[in-house]
């Protein structure tokens, strides 16, 4: 897939990965639309690349359905990247009682139910596109994470969640193969995001640590790239690639 000219989604694009990624895209030669729910900064970001901002709760379908149509009212939609998500950290049984139903239910319809709804809205408007030269209609990269196979003590909303982006990577692109569409999923592993900056800085620095090689955090630059190559390497099709510096997470 050539970027230039064409029009990409990027959820969670007012900040961290989405961000990045909405920059790169950008600077590629793209027009981005981005879906957030923080309008200032999402108005900010959308400013400086020339693009636009749609302010979008993934998992409300009406909101998935306005971005959407924004993207398709400023050319050809051949791009979707999720990156909006939440990580709370609650036990199964904590000290007070047991785990919040709320929370659970909140973090799979914000990370899962989410990234379904934009996936289905959007490649729904890709299949109507004029087929590339390689007969590509467009292409959808979903954020999972190594918590959906490592999850540690507090994460089983969260895994849960990302574990179901990685389970839905292959049959949706099997279901959208006829229609010259593909589907990849990236699960980065510690990436220096606003949810891991609110952590105590020792903490950021262990966790920087223990990553084997690079022994830094990921960057947002680091999640683009990769983003960047999916896009243009068409062979890229239902796999779910870890961008982890080959971390494996310990329990906690």
């Amino acid at each position: 897939m050539d970027i230039q000219g064409k029009v990409f989604i990027v959820t969670g694009g007012a900040s961290g990965l989405g961000e990045g990624t909405a920059r790169m895209l950008a600077a590629s030669g793209g027009k981005v639309v981005i879906a957030d729910m923080q309008a200032d900064k999402g108005e900010q970001v959308a400013r400086e690349i020339g693009g636009a901002f749609v302010k979008c709760d993934v998992s409300q379908e009406a909101d998935g359905q306005a971005v959407v149509a924004k993207a398709v009212s400023l050319g050809k939609l051949m791009g979707l990247v999720n990156c909006a998500g939440i990580a709370p950290a609650e036990k199964t049984v904590g000290k007070n009682g047991a785990h919040n139903l709320g929370v659970f239910t909140k973090t799979v319809m914000v990370n899962l139910v989410g990234s379904f709804n934009m996936i289905r809205l959007a490649a729904e408007a890709m299949a109507k596109n004029t087929p590339e030269a390689t007969g590509e209609r467009g292409c959808m990269i979903s954020t999972a994470s190594v918590a959906a196979y490592d999850g540690q003590i507090g994460q089983a909303a969260y895994s849960a969640s990302k574990g179901g982006v990685v389970g839905m990577t292959l049959p949706i692109a099997r279901d959208l193969a006829r229609n010259g569409i593909r589907n990849m999923t990236i699960a980065p592993g510690i990436f220096g995001t606003p949810m891991l900056f609110g952590m105590p800085k020792e903490v950021q620095d262990a966790l920087a640590a223990s990553v084997p090689f690079p022994s830094r955090l990921g960057t947002p630059e680091d999640y683009a790239k990769l983003a960047k190559h999916i896009f243009e390497n068409d062979m890229l099709n239902g796999e779910v690639i870890r961008l982890d510096g080959a971390i494996r997470l310990a329990p906690k």
